[in-house]
């Protein structure tokens, strides 16, 4: 019997008509095929978009108009229409869901990222379909504080469905959308052909793919991170299409559906969370001789650093920039911005006459360092 935990994303396309409504035979479509999975032992964690087209089309508009906070006001408007729907169609298969909406600085704060994880396992050990949605009502991009170092973790659902895989710990991300997978040039290009796997993800691959769905806020190139994310963090990422005849069923099934995106070596969970999970409160630059020692599997001592940016808590998520200016690293600090100012350039001995001698002696433990890979 399967037991394998598999986070399931569809994007607006998926479930919804031409002009904009939910569609609710694909709608139908998913729930049976996530049942099935459901009843051979998988356990699915299911994100879907779709609130601001289905708050639209309730509100009696066409098209995606520009204005923020009309968005914010459809989402409102169709999230309860869309976990209606969503409820409705899962009952008739003896399935109960739990609506999760997130925001990025959910997945930021670490006793609050832990306190989702702990969430949605208890509701799968409860048979439980957990509905992971952006909650696009607080966490749109323009209204993020304009706050210097700061950096958001993810702006679409396709980045979210990588974040809560990394955050469990599953098994395998499937990303559904619009077309077959990853092709080789253009899809309207009649030579395009489908790649089945992509080995690595490369900066030629990263940089030779476009395009924008009509409705959703995601692309290919939100899928391509998407799935270097997933990979880098040890678990492999399909992209197929989510109007395909049972494309869940024969995933899960081993058949060969879209392209497939091979794993590399784990991360530890604490690692995974601070390389993707987190969204950056703040920079810490540091000398050349800093730099060579974390390189070299040392922590940041205060003596190593020169300067800070933004303002951030003790255990908030930084980046760790060189004397040239270049992001090297990620961490998650023992001190605050203001401690960090205080101590900056001095010796342990020092540190601890200004903070006392209780103080941690590393502004960062390499454990808790992740290094950017060039």
């Amino acid at each position: 019997m399967p037991n394998r935990l598999v986070v399931v994303k569809v994007g607006t396309s998926g479930i919804t008509t031409a002009e904009g409504k939910l569609d609710d035979e694909e709608m139908e479509r998913l729930a049976r095929q996530i049942a099935v999975a459901t009843k051979q032992g998988d356990k699915i964690v299911f994100v879907t978009s779709g609130a601001v087209a289905a708050g639209i089309a309730e509100l009696g508009k066409t098209g995606k108009p520009k204005d923020v906070v009309f968005q914010q006001a459809a989402a409102a408007t169709g999230q309860s229409v869309l976990m209606a729907k969503y409820r409705e169609i899962f009952k008739r298969y003896e399935l109960k869901v739990a609506q999760i909406l997130l925001t990025a600085e959910d997945l930021s704060n670490r006793a609050s990222y832990v306190h989702t994880c702990n969430v949605l396992k208890m509701l799968l050990e409860l048979n439980v379909v957990p509905i992971i949605n952006e909650n696009d009502v607080t966490s749109v991009d323009e209204l993020i504080p304009i706050t210097e170092g700061y950096k958001v973790n993810f702006s679409d659902n396709d980045i979210l469905s990588v974040l809560v895989a990394n955050a469990i710990g599953a098994d395998l991300v499937i990303i559904l959308s619009d077309v077959e997978g990853l092709y080789t040039t253009d899809p309207s290009d009649p030579n395009a052909v489908v790649i089945k796997t992509v080995e690595n993800i490369t900066s030629e691959l990263k940089n030779s793919v476009n395009g924008k769905s009509k409705l959703g806020r995601g692309g290919i190139q939100s899928k391509i991170r998407a799935a270097e994310i997933a990979t880098s963090c040890g678990i492999p990422l399909i992209i197929a299409n989510s109007r395909r005849e049972n494309v869940i069923v024969d995933i899960l099934s081993g058949k060969e559906v879209g392209t497939y995106f091979k794993p590399q070596q784990r991360m530890k969970a604490r690692k995974r969370w601070i390389a993707y999970g987190a969204a950056i409160k703040g920079e810490i630059h540091v000398n050349e001789g800093a730099k060579k020692a974390i390189l070299k599997g040392s922590s940041l001592l205060p003596v190593g650093v020169i300067k800070v940016i933004g303002h951030f808590k003790a255990c908030d998520v930084v980046t760790l920039v060189d004397e040239a200016g270049v992001e090297f690293a990620k961490g998650n600090p023992n001190m605050s911005s203001e401690e960090i100012n205080l101590v900056k350039g001095l010796k342990v001995a020092d540190v601890k006459k200004k903070l006392g001698e209780n103080c941690p002696k590393e502004v960062i433990e390499h454990k808790s360092i992740h290094l950017i890979e060039e």
